[in-house]
């Protein structure tokens, strides 16, 4: 527990929470600089990905409220893809006790290089172009399909999420990676937030350590919205993909070898 955490590590993983929080509002995967990091203090994998979750909850609220409050989401124009994370975050969590995700650890670091090679070389939005997408019935398939997809991994494992959001976006919608960037915030802070409520019920939270770090990551992802939205798709894009390769990387070194 947290009484039993010599200051000085508190303090490291201060650190690293805030480093985390701006690095997710910028271009996700905080993630997987906080889950090795709770794991590293001997907190159990259960634990850790709960106390995560209830860290990450900070973090993605204020940057999800950043983006709204410069009109770069809009709730109404996306409450299907709301639902739909909701109803994919409460359904990965329920399993993640019980399937072994040793499977998705060697696939995962694929898909995020992947997603590093969609965004350098796929052409995209200028940065200023602010444009919500034609709504059809395609669309409305589309955000039940990314929703639940993304929420349900969210809720399973968490790693990378906001940057396959952010990713996805600009794939099915042709959103600037700016308005991506807006949306994936606002749906990675609801599978978040249901996420942490299924943790909670299940006693897998430490809450004085999750409570600290959200503090942290509250602060560095206030800095990280603020930084993106100023700076715009030139600031955003090179931190988004220097994010997901090291990421892939990390992840490919971890379950490979």
């Amino acid at each position: 527990m947290i009484e039993m955490i010599e200051p000085g590590m508190l303090l490291v993983l201060g650190l690293v929470a805030l480093i985390a929080g701006f690095i997710d509002a910028v271009a996700g995967g905080g993630g997987m600089l906080t889950v090795p990091a709770l794991l590293s203090i001997g907190l159990p994998p259960h634990i850790a990905l709960g106390t995560n979750k209830l860290a990450a909850t900070f973090a993605s609220s204020t940057a999800a409220w950043t983006y709204y409050k410069k009109q770069l989401f809009s709730p109404s124009f996306w409450k299907l893809s709301f639902i739909a994370t909701l109803a994919g975050a409460i359904l990965g969590t329920l399993v993640v006790d019980l399937i072994s995700t040793e499977w998705l650890e060697k696939v995962l670091p694929l898909i995020i290089l992947a997603a590093a090679v969609y965004t350098v070389w796929h052409p995209h939005p200028k940065g200023n172009n602010h444009e919500l997408p034609e709504k059809c019935e395609k669309f409305a398939r589309k955000q039940w399909l990314q929703g639940t997809t993304l929420g349900f991994y969210d809720g399973l494992a968490g790693p990378g999420t906001g940057a396959f959001w952010t990713v996805s976006n600009m794939a099915l919608y042709r959103l600037d990676i700016l308005m991506a960037s807006g949306l994936a915030k606002a749906m990675n802070f609801t599978s978040n937030l249901t996420s942490l409520v299924t943790f909670a019920i299940l006693g897998h939270i430490n809450f004085a350590l999750g409570l600290t770090m959200g503090v942290c990551l509250m602060l560095g992802a206030y800095i990280g919205a603020h930084s993106a939205i100023r700076f715009g798709a030139k600031f955003i894009r090179p931190v988004f993909v220097t994010v997901v390769i090291v990421l892939a990387v990390k992840l490919a070194w971890q379950a490979w070898f």
